[in-house]
């Protein structure tokens, strides 16, 4: 198993974490201060203030204080992003989205009462159903496009809300469908180009390049392969690798490309983030007991990952990767990918 990092934290954060139930999505804040946590038994929103740092021996994470939100607009609490470091958008599989402004006072433990700023159920021909994931893309002009993974209508929507109107939505549409089949978490490459959708039910993650005339019946470009039943996933800050939660094993999957991410790829390295014993106790079936959600922190050196027998565990991007080691390992250099590792 690779090594965790062992998280400085107060007895309450603590009971916090262990009371959790069962966990969906996290994300952090873009400034890297929060955590958000998706728990969606309980129907709430976990957020954590914290704070990485590198040690000696490596990164450090110190949660300070917790806030547990609940609200009418948060049910079965699925996927969530931060739309700025203080904004919230939330996907409930049994409802809508919601967007929320987090309470500007001191976190000190508290459980708050919040109310959605905008609740957005899309347009009659693109109305939201069962959404999943949801992942933010800031566009100009303070418009933002929520893309939204429709769990069990298997299809991705975009949905463009505008700030200044209040995250009233000005365009609804269906994005995504060619490929996909139960569409359980996504990502966007932070050079824009890439979006990478899991597909619980082909059981592998599709890639779609980003252009004017994506749609519906765009093929995927791309197809990350021997996923197991993947969920959360992430690219690196160079958008080199692609790290996958498997929900059906104790393992993160990582994928590796020179930034062009055309082709079909099996794992260059699958790492164990629970031990045995954590993920038989959630094996609950085939498709369960592995991590769901994952992301990595803004300074790109702490993964993150969630799921009910482990509410919060962070590991170091490096050893999850494989670092300088694994890219010398895998014949990888600046502008090539091993062709052992991509198919026609």
């Amino acid at each position: 198993m690779t090594p965790q990092i062992g998280f400085k934290a107060s007895e309450a954060v603590r009971a916090a974490l262990s009371a959790i139930g069962r966990t969906e999505d996290l994300r952090f804040s873009p400034d890297n201060r929060l955590l958000a946590i998706a728990a969606f038994a309980r129907k709430r929103c976990l957020v954590l203030r914290v704070d990485v740092g590198m040690g000696p021996g490596g990164p450090d994470v110190t949660i300070h204080d917790f806030m547990e939100l609940r609200s009418e607009s948060i049910g079965e609490v699925h996927g969530l992003d931060f739309i700025d470091d203080r904004t919230l958008v939330v996907a409930n599989r049994d409802g809508k989205l919601a967007v929320f402004e987090l309470p500007v006072e001191s976190m000190a433990g508290q459980h708050r009462e919040i109310t959605a700023v905008r609740r957005i159920t899309g347009k009659p021909f693109c109305k939201l159903n069962t959404p999943g994931s949801v992942v933010v893309r800031r566009q100009s002009g303070g418009r933002i496009s929520l893309l939204v993974c429709n769990n069990y209508t298997h299809l991705v929507t975009r949905h463009v809300a505008v700030r200044w109107l209040g995250y009233r939505t000005i365009r609804n549409r269906p994005l995504l469908r060619n490929g996909l089949d139960i569409p359980d978490g996504i990502a966007l490459s932070h050079d824009g180009r890439w979006i990478a959708v899991s597909s619980h039910g082909t059981r592998d993650v599709k890639l779609y390049r980003m252009s004017p005339s994506l749609g519906p019946d765009s093929e995927p470009t791309g197809i990350l392969q021997d996923a197991g039943f993947p969920h959360g996933l992430r690219f690196t800050d160079d958008d080199r690798h692609i790290l996958v939660a498997d929900a059906g094993s104790p393992a993160v999957h990582v994928y590796a490309s020179n930034g062009d991410w055309t082709g079909h790829r099996r794992p260059s390295r699958s790492v164990a983030v629970l031990d045995e014993e954590i993920f038989q106790r959630g094996r609950a079936s085939i498709e369960e007991g592995g991590p769901k959600g994952l992301d990595i922190d803004r300074s790109n050196s702490v993964v993150a990952v969630t799921c009910e027998e482990q509410a919060l565990a962070f590991f170091s991007l490096i050893a999850v990767t494989g670092g300088n080691e694994f890219r010398k390992s895998q014949g990888i250099s600046k502008g090539c990918i091993n062709p052992a590792l991509t198919r026609p």
